[in-house]
């Protein structure tokens, strides 16, 4: 069995040196390797790739494979970096070959130890600071430092630990970014663990800071997201944070902010149903909602079986436009459905005036769903463009639900309107779909 090397369309990187302040050590064996043939040099202790211009990967001693990995099944210990393992010893998150310390002094000699208990040992982290798709002259020299930067930590990290091992670091919004399990999956085809029953899922664990919690009189803040926590779950592995697992502190309190699954009970899906059906010949049904309220998906399942014509800005990108196709529909005798957000009230007007100016009711459908489902419907319907994403909408940044939530005026029958709907979030879908919604997708809940 051998590692991969650039697998999934990885490319080769190499670690920065170390600069430091001493005098001058080159001696005429260095001079002699320098002008040596690459292969017959020695292997470089730390090894380093990236793969689609997203993740970083680096390990330690390339060339050996953990005995770990070799025994099915295979008992996993996976740790976040900053705040976990380390902790920055000048502005937080500051990256350089010597800008950290080890979060608790015992974290060397217990990873050390679960590595000989037959543990194999991986980091898995989020590292949004370094831009590798960005490819802008103006910003090439600010994204090669940043990557240099933390490759140098890094290299001085898993030196230090020298143990077999990997980190895995995600620079981008996609689907290896924590909580989504990108990072773990390629651990496992790094490792050659993709079979069923090659991990002891039973007891592997995660230990990460992002965990949620709450502030309290002994913390002082609450925890910037549940990320890592929510990681965890998505593998379906054991969770701790740094403070129980390697300082033995008692268990803190935690409720979850935002869990899908429990919009999918039964109580949940019956509480949502609504009925809907065309009451004229000819009628405007404008939808008010955020993005990823559910709109598009009532539209598919419910309208257009009864006959409208879609109308939406995310295809025609100015509210003129929707304006200009929704009045040919209605010259032509159709009903229309405006598949936009519609926030306040200005924006409704547009509508209810187009419905006056062809003598045709204006009916509205109000999308309930809360931000933060909404949050998380967006990123699963964008990571998952073959199962859930036909018109491969690409991933909403957090400002356009901040956006929506503070130009949101809710919807009321004297603006105009024939008559109002609400329609709450329901889940539907096929059992696949069901199992991929159901997992955590967003890494910070933008409200």
């Amino acid at each position: 069995m051998s590692l991969k090397r650039g697998a999934s369309g990885g490319r080769a990187i190499s670690p920065p040196p170390t600069k430091r302040r001493i005098e001058s050590t080159t001696t005429n064996n260095a001079v002699a390797s320098f002008f040596k043939p690459a292969s017959q040099k020695p292997p470089d202790q730390i090894s380093w790739r990236v793969l689609k211009d997203s993740l970083i990967i680096g390990r330690n001693n390339p060339t050996v494979i953990p005995p770990q990995a070799k025994i099915h099944p295979v008992r996993v210990a996976a740790f976040d970096l900053d705040d976990t393992l380390i902790t920055a010893t000048g502005a937080k998150f500051a990256r350089g070959a010597d800008a950290w310390k080890w979060w608790d002094p015992s974290i060397p000699g217990k990873l050390r130890q679960l590595y000989n208990e037959g543990y194999l040992v991986v980091i898995f982290t989020n590292q949004g600071g370094v831009s590798l798709k960005d490819k802008k002259p103006q910003t090439l020299q600010q994204d090669t430092a940043s990557l240099a930067k933390l490759k140098s930590q890094v290299t001085n990290i898993l030196t230090a630990l020298n143990l077999p091992m990997s980190l895995y670091g995600a620079s981008a919004q996609d689907h290896y970014r924590k909580p989504r399990t990108g990072m773990w999956q390629e651990m496992l085809e790094d490792y050659d663990l993709t079979a069923e029953g090659a991990v002891d899922m039973k007891s592997s664990f995660y230990i990460g800071d992002a965990a949620g919690r709450e502030k309290t009189d002994k913390r002082q803040k609450a925890d910037w997201a549940s990320s890592d926590r929510d990681l965890a779950t998505n593998i379906g592995i054991r969770f701790q944070t740094p403070e129980e697992f390697f300082r033995g502190e008692d268990v803190e309190p935690y409720q979850p902010a935002f869990d899908p699954s429990s919009y999918l009970s039964e109580a949940a899906i019956a509480k949502a149903g609504v009925k809907f059906e065309k009451k004229h010949k000819q009628e405007i049904v404008m939808f008010c909602g955020s993005p990823g309220a559910g709109k598009s998906t009532f539209f598919w399942r419910v309208l257009e079986p009864l006959g409208y014509l879609r109308v939406n800005q995310d295809t025609l990108k100015t509210r003129d436009r929707c304006l200009k196709a929704a009045r040919g529909y209605l010259q032509e005798g159709l009903s229309v459905a405006v598949d936009n957000t519609n926030a306040n009230v200005e924006a409704r007007n547009y509508w209810i005036s187009l419905g006056r100016e062809f003598n045709v009711p204006v009916r509205c459908v109000h999308f309930t769903t809360p931000l933060r489902l909404a949050e998380h419907n967006d990123s699963v319907r964008a990571l998952n463009v073959a199962l859930m994403n036909p018109e491969k909408r690409e991933l909403l940044p957090g400002i356009a639900f901040k956006s929506f939530q503070g130009r949101f005026q809710e919807p009321k029958l004297s603006e105009g309107f024939d008559d109002l709907t609400k329609v709450d979030f329901s889940w539907n879908g096929t059992p696949e779909q069901q199992a991929v919604w159901s997992k955590h997708w967003v890494s910070k809940f933008s409200t």
